[in-house]
């Protein structure tokens, strides 16, 4: 079984939970004030809801999720990932510019399934079965 580089047995340390709240923090900020020039991120609101930085810092996986609205209706989850993924570059050099670690880590850009995995545990839940054996009705 291989061991993850983002986290060991006993999870991320204080360090990697420091970095990645304060990376996720410029995160938010250089995407609601810069221009990407990235087409589908074009009047899109995009939710960052956890950074996970590596135990060197060098490297960061922020977890996003693209927010509703009728600005946003045009592009899908897949296009805006996709699209943050592409100016990474920019991104990157935006967080260099806002965060004091001693490298800007590279981050990489994925979906963020937990809201998807919320839904799926509240319409199990909602479903008359199991309402009947939790015996709350």
């Amino acid at each position: 079984m291989g061991k993850s580089s983002f986290a060991s047995r006993k999870g991320p340390s204080q360090r990697q939970l420091r970095a990645g709240e304060l990376i996720r923090h410029a995160l938010v900020e250089i995407l609601q004030r810069e221009d990407l020039r990235q087409p589908a991120l074009t009047g899109v609101a995009v939710t960052i809801s956890e950074v996970r930085a590596s135990p060197d810092l060098k490297q960061a996986t922020a977890y996003c999720a693209k927010l509703g609205g009728e600005l946003s209706q045009g592009a899908d989850e897949t296009s805006v990932i996709d699209a943050l993924n592409r100016a990474a570059p920019k991104i990157r050099h935006l967080l260099g510019r806002r965060v004091d670690l001693k490298y800007t880590p590279d981050v990489r850009f994925r979906r963020d399934e937990t809201f998807d995995e919320a839904q799926r545990i509240d319409d199990l839940l909602a479903r008359p079965d199991v309402k009947r054996d939790l015996g709350s009705d």
